[in-house]
């Protein structure tokens, strides 16, 4: 094979990144996978993972140089000492608030697969066909039967612990066994389902946590310190799961420090023929060619590079022929609940610090249920017992305290609101050609918001998770607000959609590019609607369908 050409070029190494690596090469395609960031190998470089807090500097906390220097990370809970390496230099790789945005990024190979939150959930066939339902935006060009198959294949790789429910908005999978709730949650679910006939279940979260060995990796040891790196493999990443299998085939040629700038096309023929790569380290340009392209950068970065291409023959970019590239951005609105204290379980208590809790699936505008508003929410949450009880004021030295030490706090329950946002065409991303980042390239800036149909959820969303605590007999009831700002939800969706129209949409039922077909984008910016469960078991399941797919068409000359 001649240098720089290859089958296939995927453009990011993070979830849907490392699976488009994974399926392409087992398929037999020479592929190169270009990673803007750093190498991170397995094991070797979770630098923090087996450290103590008393081994860090800040004990794991941040600091006000911390804060100068990453001042969108300090927004909210990521900012830490112990795993900052994780995420993106702020100052080298900048972004323009048009609005307030929250971008939460990770730039190294495995992307924010070594972050992410590991909630897995299916979209239901309520999901797939709200858009068409409610009139809001286009319809989506897919339904659930089409995804179902990819669905199990992609759990049935990843590993995903949860239970079959039986439920119609919250379809069950291929699960591992459920991570197993505590005693406190058990008996909270056995009360809401007697109160409610059913109709609100509280059932185990769906986590991409394996609970047993799985495809030769250690099942979780309920460490609770996955964002550090997980030496043990046991929750999916790119370098635990699909980077393995793809080196394992000898087709992958992995390029870190590789930033593509543009996708080149082919006014003749129609297609991509491959895509120009700027060195992040020596600022050296080259041109990797390929008979496909996966687009896969992560939802904004992979709408930056299709702005960026073409653009002497769409003003736009490579796919904004429809007009609607950049727009319909997505998130998910939260950090509202409720939560509450529990009695009469001062004699129990639990192992271990679990990688998933509770979850409570939608259950507003289902059915005959309906709102002042369209779609719904579900819940996140967990009962736990509280701080151990040393930090009394008159208790700081001596045998008593110490004593004190020895007993753990009271039982308490939170329940955490995860809301759909809708696909608003004014809610966009576009180049800001003005500011420019490290490497002289223009920016993204960001100008989006929540409108009336969130903030009339989120009354619901703190008012039914106290009714729910309260009819389960938890006591000194509260709901919270702790404000949202967009992005927060690190969900961004949207920017790419999917569609039946060329005219409407930037990417088929494929997740091809209507203006180059060889050119596939899997990622959240495919996104047509944003359900309210968390989206990565989705971009798994369709990017391994559009790489089966794209196979199939190569093979017919058709690409």
């Amino acid at each position: 094979m001649a240098a720089n050409v290859y089958d296939a070029i995927v453009i990011g190494s993070g979830i849907s990144g490392g699976w488009a690596a994974k399926e392409l090469t087992q398929k037999g395609l020479k592929t190169i996978m270009l990673e803007r960031g750093r190498n991170v190998e397995h094991v070797k470089d979770y630098v923090s993972a087996t450290k103590h807090p008393w081994e860090f500097p800040h004990r794991g906390g941040r600091t006000q140089q911390m804060i100068e220097e990453y001042p969108v990370l300090s927004r909210d809970y990521p900012l830490n000492e112990k795993n900052l390496d994780f995420w993106v230099n702020e100052k080298e790789s900048p972004y323009v608030e048009v609005k307030r945005f929250d971008w939460y990024r990770g730039y190294q190979v495995g992307g924010r697969s070594l972050t992410w939150g590991r909630q897995s959930y299916r979209h239901s066939d309520l999901d797939f066909g709200a858009n068409l339902k409610d009139g809001i935006a286009v319809d989506w060009p897919i339904r659930y039967r089409d995804i179902a198959p990819w669905y199990s294949y992609a759990e049935n790789w990843a590993g995903i612990s949860g239970n079959r429910d039986g439920l119609d908005v919250l379809p069950d999978g291929d699960f591992l066994p459920a991570i197993p709730m505590n005693v406190v949650e058990k008996d909270l679910a056995a009360r809401m389902k007697a109160h409610y006939k059913g109709k609100r279940p509280l059932i185990n979260a769906r986590v991409a946590n394996i609970s047993v060995p799985h495809q030769g990796r250690v099942n979780c040891q309920f460490q609770n310190q996955c964002w550090l790196g997980c030496n043990f493999g046991a929750y999916f990443s790119t370098q635990s799961s699909t980077l393995p299998a793809a080196v394992a085939t000898g087709n992958l040629t992995l390029r870190p420090f590789s930033i593509v700038t543009q996708i080149l096309y082919d006014k003749d023929t129609k297609k991509a023929k491959g895509v120009e790569v700027l060195d992040a380290e020596t600022n050296q340009t080259y041109e990797f060619f390929a008979k496909v392209i996966f687009v896969c950068a992560s939802a904004f970065n992979s709408t930056w590079v299709l702005m960026n291409s073409a653009t002497d023959v769409w003003e736009g970019g490579l796919g904004s022929s429809s007009g609607e590239l950049g727009h319909n951005a997505m998130d998910h609105h939260f950090r509202c609940g409720a939560g509450g204290r529990i009695e009469g379980y001062e004699d129990k208590y639990y192992y271990g610090r679990r990688p998933g809790g509770l979850y409570i699936p939608r259950f507003r505008n289902v059915g005959d249920d309906k709102r002042d508003y369209i779609r719904g929410f579900g819940y996140q949450g967990a009962a736990s017992r509280g701080r151990w009880s040393g930090e009394i004021a008159e208790l700081s030295i001596g045998g008593e305290w110490k004593d004190a030490l020895c007993e753990p706090g009271e039982w308490s329950v939170g329940f955490t609101a995860f809301g759909e946002i809708l696909p608003y065409h004014e809610n966009r991303i576009f180049l800001d050609k003005e500011v420019k980042d490290k490497w002289g390239l223009p920016v993204l800036a960001m100008d989006m918001e929540i409108k009336e149909n969130e903030l009339k959820m989120r009354k619901d969303m703190m008012e039914d998770g106290k009714e729910m605590l309260e009819a389960a007999g938890v006591k000194d009831v509260y709901t919270f607000d702790s404000g949202y700002g967009f992005g927060q939800g690190i969900h961004e969706m949207g920017t790419a959609r999917m569609g039946l129209d060329p005219k409407t949409s930037v990417l088929n039922g494929n997740n091809q590019v209507w203006d180059a077909m060889n050119v596939f984008v899997t990622d959240g910016a495919c996104m047509t609607s944003a359900s309210c469960v968390n989206p990565s078991l989705t971009y798994m399941a369709l990017t391994a369908r559009a790489v089966d797919f794209a196979v199939g068409e190569l093979k017919k000359g058709n690409l």
